[in-house]
């Protein structure tokens, strides 16, 4: 855990949130401010500052992130009418909070 990190703090239930989804390596939130009628963050629980910051053994924890996107996707009833998946990686790629997160983004009108 990153001291001063705030999504490291929701994980760690230090800041309340709601919790859309909890296993043993992931917590899924909605964005506080939202690009879509669905927007939510797919957080890790182990601290990764951004995909600059990755090792090869974060590999499979990021490619396990997509599968939780999948699945939220479809609870929140988008995955059909279609998502966007993304990181933003660094200030000029619009990163805001340095802890590697996915966004999941859909629900706009056809």
């Amino acid at each position: 855990m990153a001291e001063d990190c705030l999504f490291c703090k929701i994980v760690n239930r230090q800041i309340p949130s709601e919790f859309l989804y909890e296993d043993e390596n992931f917590v899924v939130i909605k964005d506080i401010n939202p690009h879509a009628p669905v927007h939510l963050l797919i957080l890790p629980k182990h601290h990764i500052r951004s995909i600059n910051d990755m090792e090869k053994q974060d590999s499979e924890l990021v490619g396990n992130m997509f599968l939780v996107a999948k699945q939220m996707a479809k609870e929140q009833g988008v995955n059909e009418s279609g998502y966007k998946v993304g990181f933003n990686v660094e200030k000029g790629g619009g990163q805001v909070i340095f802890h590697l997160h996915l966004h999941l983004l859909g629900g706009w009108e056809k």
